[in-house]
């Protein structure tokens, strides 16, 4: 590929690195209710099984970085980890969400198979200590101020915590006016650690500072060009949060992708890595 191999890392039966196939990361935005986010686990175990593909499930129990007090926050710690955890058994696959602070780290860990911290918080050491703590592995997003080169400070605490499986995710960088811009050279720049690379491809089409159910909120139409070239510049896993309706969510409602999109997207993004990959 790029002459950079990164480690191989084994959860349940899904395989992130190495010279391994693409594996998606998806979900809701925020758990809305146990049926429709058992319903997005279902169809999305569907897709992948058929598309030959590794799947991992993601949905926020707690969105602390609202840009309103009046927003949804989510169902919460305990409540949001019984419906993780009755995906993760009623499914057979392994699952992630956000946590914010240490506090909240051991009862997380007992559900989550990957624990993530959210870009905000990527630099903040008695969290990145106590995630690490955990021995499970860890999704740490590279913050929005963050050169890539730069994560390997955010590795070393997490090393130096214990954690030896660690995913870093590329979101994109912001130079203000509330747009992100992904820099297709982070996705190497960060391979270099020798650790799997991420690309929340959703994410990056947020515009921060509008509210997200503000149809100025985000622009999911540029999510297939820039998940392909993310693709095409060596990712170990694909981030795409996604709903039936979208702009029904009560979170992230203008950058999701419509689950509908889903499958013909993938198959266009499993091509491109098989090319890139050799496989």
């Amino acid at each position: 590929m790029d002459g950079l191999k990164t480690k191989e890392i084994v959860i349940k039966d899904v395989v992130i690195g190495g010279d391994n196939k693409i594996v998606l990361i998806a979900g809701p935005c925020v758990i809305e209710s146990e049926s429709l986010n058992m319903r997005v686990a279902e169809e999305l175990k569907k897709i992948t099984e058929k598309l030959n593909m590794g799947f991992i499930y993601k949905s926020s129990y707690a969105k602390d970085n609202r840009s309103s007090v009046k927003n949804y926050y989510g169902p919460g710690l305990e409540k949001g980890l019984k419906i993780l955890d009755k995906i993760k058994h009623t499914f057979d696959i392994p699952v992630l969400s956000d946590v914010h602070y240490p506090d909240e780290v051991d009862a997380a860990s007992e559900v989550l198979d990957i624990i993530q911290i959210p870009a905000f918080l990527s630099m903040q050491t008695r969290l990145a200590l106590k995630v690490a703590s955990t021995g499970k592995p860890v999704n740490v997003k590279k913050a929005q101020f963050l050169a890539p080169e730069d994560m390997r400070h955010v590795v070393g605490k997490l090393e130096a915590g214990g954690a030896k499986d660690i995913l870093l995710t590329e979101r994109g960088t912001v130079f203000g006016y509330h747009n992100l811009v992904v820099d297709m050279r982070s996705f190497r720049e960060m391979r270099k650690l020798g650790y799997p690379v991420v690309f929340d491809v959703t994410h990056t089409v947020r515009r921060y500072g509008i509210p997200s159910s503000d149809p100025r909120g985000g622009s999911p139409e540029h999510v297939p060009a820039l998940a392909r070239a993310g693709v095409a510049a060596g990712i170990d896993a694909i981030f795409i949060e996604t709903h039936p309706e979208p702009q029904k969510a009560l979170s992230d409602a203008y950058s999701m992708l419509p689950l509908a999109q889903i499958e013909d997207l993938l198959k266009i993004l499993l091509e491109i890595d098989a090319i890139v990959k050799g496989y």
